[in-house]
């Protein structure tokens, strides 16, 4: 039983840590008061429907790490209820390092990121694989993406905290940047159109 919700993160160790490095107070202070939440919030589930990715941890019987990336249509992330998160697992290079680690190991990790907002959200719980819920995995699905579903994974969240925006660089996604591109190229070509417009020979020989 833990005393507060960080310490799924803050261990005995990384408490000692803490102290040497000057900054157990301010975690102490952080414990006491609010702290890590742990149902998910109206905030965190608006986060999620604009995520078209994140990085899901899982490790090994023996503690071996494993972090994959997985991508999807935005929102794919779905909250199921306060406590639970589930996506649509697809099919891939058929690895299955993952269901490997959740089959002996069910302690996960999600790391969501917005690059574009610079926004990082650490998530902390269990996972498991369900791959006999047709009801879920119809919920999960989305008819407008081609990735063919294979199984679900859902996740129950321990923990979660909110980190920082330092050291996080922003990139755009295509879909965001194409269309203002699109646009300049327009304006590029329209520019073009009048200035050659201008420079055409006249009756006279002359610029018009």
């Amino acid at each position: 039983m833990r005393d507060y919700p960080s310490d799924v993160a803050f261990t005995p160790a990384v408490k000692a840590i803490q102290e040497r490095k000057g900054s157990r107070r301010g975690y102490a202070r952080m414990e006491q008061n609010k702290g890590w939440e742990t149902t998910i919030s109206e905030g965190l589930e608006g986060f999620l429907a604009g995520l078209d990715m994140f990085y899901l941890g899982t490790a090994s019987a023996d503690g071996q790490p494993y972090i994959q990336y997985r991508g999807g249509p935005p929102g794919f992330l779905k909250v199921l209820d306060e406590k639970t998160l589930a996506f649509a697992d697809f099919g891939g290079n058929r690895q299955y390092i993952t269901l490997g680690n959740l089959a002996e190991n069910p302690r996960a990790f999600i790391f969501l990121m917005d690059y574009v907002e610079r926004r990082r959200v650490k998530v902390w719980g269990t996972a498991r694989v369900v791959e006999d819920d047709q009801a879920l995995l119809d919920r999960l699905r989305d008819p407008s993406y081609s990735g063919v579903v294979e199984r679900a994974i859902v996740f129950t969240v321990e923990a979660w905290d909110v980190n920082c925006p330092q050291h996080i660089h922003q990139r755009f996604l295509m879909r965001e940047v194409q269309p203002v591109v699109e646009r300049l190229q327009d304006r590029i070509r329209e520019l073009e159109r009048q200035l050659a417009e201008r420079e055409a020979p006249g009756p006279d020989g002359g610029p018009t």
